[in-house]
């Protein structure tokens, strides 16, 4: 929280020194003296972190630490140095015009046009290239986000990548789906077979962690006490109807993946079972396999209770319930700040689970079914 990181910056005093004083050591033990001064009469909270950073610049501070300290840019730090250094605690105050704040029209296609030089980029390059190449620094990240948008580069979340997988495999597996359900259609739209994909979902007290509105000079604490603190659940989203089966374990294990099959196979009476899954280790144990065998008395696949079928290994897209799981914790975040324990985080998970039905474009990624009335 950075208003434990104020006050652990703050307080601790400053080691005493028994060398001889330099002239720049004094003046150093100065700017801290008055910077510490400019602190304590608690202007803006954005004006506190400036000149906190600038005072542990004096104190030796690596800028590297004061950025995870503060949660702010190195650009940034860099850049209210130079203005304190330069103008004194008026540098350091909201309404100080010192730097340019803004690129003329020549200077923002020269830019634009080195913003496309490469794909993925970090704020502080862009403040970097602003201060030392224009001489500008903006006061409000906004005019850095806005030079971003015009050149085409987004806030974006990062996908998985895992470079084991084998994209010849997943489209060869893709298609053996596709025909297996192509093939199976009358009976799953009959309603005597049901497509269930399952995977497994571990729900931390730190995945509550997210975005709300607040006022823009206090930071937002949410109460987390153990953000490892987990629950696993088993899932199985039905293919033809959207909906998810859901149920609480405390691990992924051979036992209690045999008690959910057990679980989805009372959920289904009177309808046989085709499952899709990845490969976990717990998919394949000898423990399953004797389960699936007592279950399904040696018959052939077509007429077995349950059919089991792994995905390609290495590739997660191919079950579109990861695409429920990610929906399911983005709903609880927006509510971050109104639950209070992991208790509550769970019940308000299990609940947008419970009364979902979900229709998007991967849940039919393998063909499109409708149900006979």
């Amino acid at each position: 929280m950075i208003k434990q990181h104020l006050q652990t910056a703050i307080l601790p005093p400053a080691p005493e020194v028994t060398a001889t004083v330099l002239p720049s050591e004094d003046a150093h033990s100065n700017a801290i003296a008055e910077l510490q001064e400019f602190i304590a009469l608690r202007p803006n909270a954005r004006e506190v972190r400036k000149a906190l950073a600038v005072k542990l610049v004096y104190q030796g501070y690596l800028y590297e630490e004061i950025q995870k300290i503060l949660d702010v840019s190195l650009g940034s730090i860099t850049g209210w140095k130079q203005a304190y250094e330069e103008y004194g605690i008026d540098g350091l105050r909201l309404n100080h015009k010192g730097k340019k704040s803004y690129l003329s029209s020549e200077e923002r296609e020269q830019v634009l046009s080195w913003l496309q030089t490469k794909d993925i980029w970090e704020l502080g390059e862009l403040e970097y290239k602003l201060a030392f190449e224009y001489d500008v620094i903006y006061e409000s990240k906004q005019s850095y986000y806005d030079l971003f948008n015009a050149a085409g580069i987004s806030w974006k979340k990062t996908t998985k990548l895992n470079p084991k997988g084998n994209p010849d495999a997943v489209g060869r597996k893709k298609k053996e789906i596709e025909t297996l359900l192509a093939d199976s259609r009358e009976e799953i739209e009959s309603g005597k077979l049901r497509v269930l994909l399952i995977d497994e979902c571990h729900l931390m007290w730190g995945d509550l962690s997210g975005y709300v509105w607040g006022r823009s000079d206090q930071e937002i604490a949410v109460p987390v006490v153990n953000e490892r603190e987990k629950q696993t659940y088993y899932g199985a989203v039905d293919y033809l109807e959207g909906k998810l089966i859901l149920k609480a374990y405390e691990a992924g294990n051979s036992k209690n993946t045999i008690d959910y099959l057990r679980h989805l196979l009372a959920e289904s009476k009177e309808q046989r079972l085709l499952i899709f899954w990845d490969g976990a280790s717990y998919h394949r144990s000898k423990e399953i396999r004797d389960f699936l065998s007592e279950v399904n008395l040696d018959l052939p696949a077509e007429q077995r209770k349950i059919h089991c079928v792994r995905f390609a290994p290495n590739c997660p897209t191919q079950n579109p319930i990861e695409d429920i799981w990610l929906q399911a914790k983005t709903w609880v975040r927006r509510f971050c700040a109104l639950i209070p324990t992991f208790p509550h985080l769970k019940w308000m998970f299990e609940w947008f689970i419970q009364h979902s039905t979900f229709d998007f474009a991967s849940l039919q990624m393998y063909g499109v079914f409708s149900k006979i009335n």
